[in-house]
């Protein structure tokens, strides 16, 4: 497993997993962190008690459990599998031994 971040609280043992929460100051306020690996997934989740994390909170959690070069995911699943038990928690992911395709970054702007 790749998470690098090194104050972990709370962590469940006994199953083979890393799975636990931390709260950590982010850029701009305290963030709710809860962390697993499991099914074939390394998984993040992001939470504030009045609003949803930002584009810099993100990247600093990123930060704290991935590589810079590693790529993690923000998924848009279909309206369907909707599964919302936090009113401001968004999620990473990153599949285990996997690489995930990026499209090219010119489609994205210029460097």
């Amino acid at each position: 497993m790749s998470f690098a971040y090194r104050g972990i609280w709370r962590v469940r043992e006994g199953d083979g997993l890393t799975n636990g929460a931390v709260d950590v100051q982010g850029p701009y306020r305290a963030l709710l962190v809860i962390f697993s690996d499991g099914a074939g997934w390394e998984h993040v989740s992001v939470s504030t008690p009045s609003r949803s994390p930002n584009w810099t909170e993100m990247c600093f959690v990123k930060s704290l459990f991935w590589a810079p070069d590693d790529v993690v995911i923000q998924f848009h699943p279909a309206e369907s599998q909707y599964v919302n038990n936090h009113p401001h928690c968004l999620h990473l992911w990153r599949p285990i031994g996997v690489t995930i395709p990026m499209p090219p970054s010119y489609l994205v702007g210029t460097r």
